[in-house]
């Protein structure tokens, strides 16, 4: 054989042992032991779909720890709850309750901090897969990273107000993969007195949710939340037994009774389930569309309840977790809703019926008033139309995400004595995928989701390279916090500027883009007006 042919087959060779799964050693988790593998190119360890607590009953608590025999290969990285993805297609398992963890390649001489991500997606779709949630931008400030699954839709938040089907299945399943964690964590060398929860959207909502409930007291040390509260007017059931019924209306069944809705719920399949869906009034916004997501709790004799209150309620009385967070919104989140509405939806749009549902107006006059200034505010006179889009888009942004997360912020600087660090994300760049997705690639601005690119290596076109100056300074931001409760510490290199802890009485927040600066949080006239209102018509029970 030729010295080139050798050459070529010690490269085919080397080329080849790349796609061979390279196995971790066997790791013993409270379930039983675990073996994972190393990525490709010998970057980090991942283990994928391990187990942390099963589903027994629809609608109801998780049961922690599923045990096994022998080693569990930890290799199936696609897992993912039951979910529609499209109006046709349902994908998905409903015991589905498993758990990612990465590790550095080489075992790190000492526990190193721990950050656990929630995803978002509405409480309607969504998993914690390395296609979207990989961590190799994290991994390399010596961080683990925990990504999960919990259960979405009416298969996580049915609330019936029953034993059978008290509600918050999702968040308790939340809960148990924090306990996990806790438990299993250090055998990878991660610090279990050092885990930092963070999410995006509906993840963000749910760190919001573990703030306020005593069921996750101890599970973490920091919070991150990414453009998301349970304060928005999507993420709370406010007439959970009437969402019920109105699913079950359009399943062929005409009651209110809780226990006939749980048998009508419990004997078809989850993926026939999933088919039947409630439409959106017409004139609302597509979030309006998010029914089945958490609710407060009726106290149940032998059912533990995640939600007592509802949150802003919670939070005024100071009845939550007060630990160091980072908060922060989008500054163009409204694109990616717009882009999801269609020519009808778009053709039909009005402010009357678009408002919040968790506005509550004592009479008629007082909600067509409010939606004829916010009407001028947003639109100034101008029709809904695809040319004036961008205009509506603000209002769906600002209503959803922007003003209920600064509102939050506002609440959590009256009632904690903990930093709270508040962040403005405006990069433009390579990697704003979602709204390239959506149709807005040429709009100025980063809309809902698209900082998630900048601190997860997805599985996307590779652009990372050309972003790569960016991306190391929005995760050492992150990971720092992980690692100190503080995003620019004095005891790390100046290589950002000083992010101050908002002031309570004049709070600035962190422009994250191309040149970093700092603005104040209450700067939009129309989020002071968003203030105002809710401050007369916010619903409270």
């Amino acid at each position: 054989m030729g010295v080139i042919s050798v050459k070529w087959l010690v490269l085919v060779s080397l080329w080849a042992a790349r796609l061979v799964r390279q196995p971790t050693a066997p790791v013993r988790v409270s379930g039983g032991l675990v073996r994972g593998a190393m990525r490709p190119d010998g970057a980090y360890a991942q283990y994928f779909g391990i187990p942390y607590a099963t589903v027994t009953h629809r609608f109801q608590d998780p049961k922690p720890d599923p045990q096994w025999d022998g080693v569990f290969d930890a290799v199936q990285e696609n897992i993912r709850c039951t979910q529609r993805f499209t109006n046709t297609k349902i994908l998905g398992t409903e015991d589905c309750l498993t758990l990612n963890v990465y590790t550095p390649r080489e075992p790190p001489d000492r526990l190193l901090p721990v950050m656990v991500f929630i995803h978002g997606g509405g409480y309607r779709d969504g998993s914690g897969s390395p296609f979207i949630y990989a961590p190799k931008h994290l991994l390399q400030h010596g961080v683990l990273l925990v990504t999960f699954n919990y259960r979405l839709e009416i298969l996580g938040f049915l609330c019936l107000g029953i034993k059978e089907a008290p509600g918050n299945a999702g968040l308790k399943d939340q809960v148990e993969a924090l306990k996990w964690v806790q438990r299993n964590i250090k055998a990878f060398g991660g610090d279990p007195d050092n885990v930092t929860i963070f999410g995006e959207s509906a993840g963000a909502a749910s760190v919001v949710y573990h703030l306020v409930s005593p069921m996750s007291n101890g599970l973490f040390k920091n919070a991150i939340m990414q453009s998301g509260s349970a304060m928005s007017p999507w993420s709370l059931q406010f007439q959970p037994l009437e969402t019920a019924s109105k699913l079950a209306y359009h399943m062929g069944y005409n009651t209110k009774d809780p226990y006939e809705l749980y048998k009508i719920f419990n004997n078809v399949s989850a993926e026939n389930l999933l088919r039947y869906r409630v439409p959106r009034k017409k004139g609302d916004i597509v979030l309006s569309e998010n029914i089945f997501v958490p609710c407060v709790e009726k106290e149940i004799p032998g059912v533990n309840s995640f939600l007592t209150d509802t949150p802003y309620n919670l939070i005024v009385k100071g009845e939550y977790q007060k630990v160091p967070v980072i908060y922060g919104f989008n500054n163009a989140e409204g694109l990616m809703f717009t882009g999801k509405e269609n020519a009808t939806t778009i053709r039909d749009m009005d402010f009357y019926h678009a408002l919040p549902r968790d506005l509550k107006f004592p009479t008629d006059e007082e909600k067509r008033a409010t939606a004829k200034t916010l009407d001028k505010m947003y639109m100034n006179g101008e029709k809904i139309t695809n040319k004036t889009i961008l205009k509506f888009a603000k209002f769906e942004g600002d209503s959803s995400i922007t003003y209920p997360t600064i509102a939050t912020i506002d609440l959590f600087l009256k009632s904690s004595d903990k930093p709270v660090f508040v962040y403005k994300f405006c990069y433009d760049g390579m990697l704003n995928y979602a709204k390239m997705f959506f149709g807005f690639r040429k709009t100025p601005g980063a809309t809902h989701a698209d900082e998630i690119f900048y601190l997860f290596s997805a599985a996307v076109p590779m652009r990372f390279y050309v972003e790569q100056k960016f991306i190391d300074n929005m995760t050492e931001l992150w990971t720092n916090f992980a690692k100190y409760g503080d995003p620019t510490p004095a005891t790390r290199s100046p290589v950002l500027p000083k992010w101050n802890r908002a002031d309570p009485i004049n709070p600035q927040l962190l422009v994250i883009d191309q040149e970093f600066s700092t603005e104040p949080v209450w700067q939009d006239d129309v989020i002071k007006f968003w203030n105002t209102t809710y401050s007369k018509y916010r619903r409270k029970n």
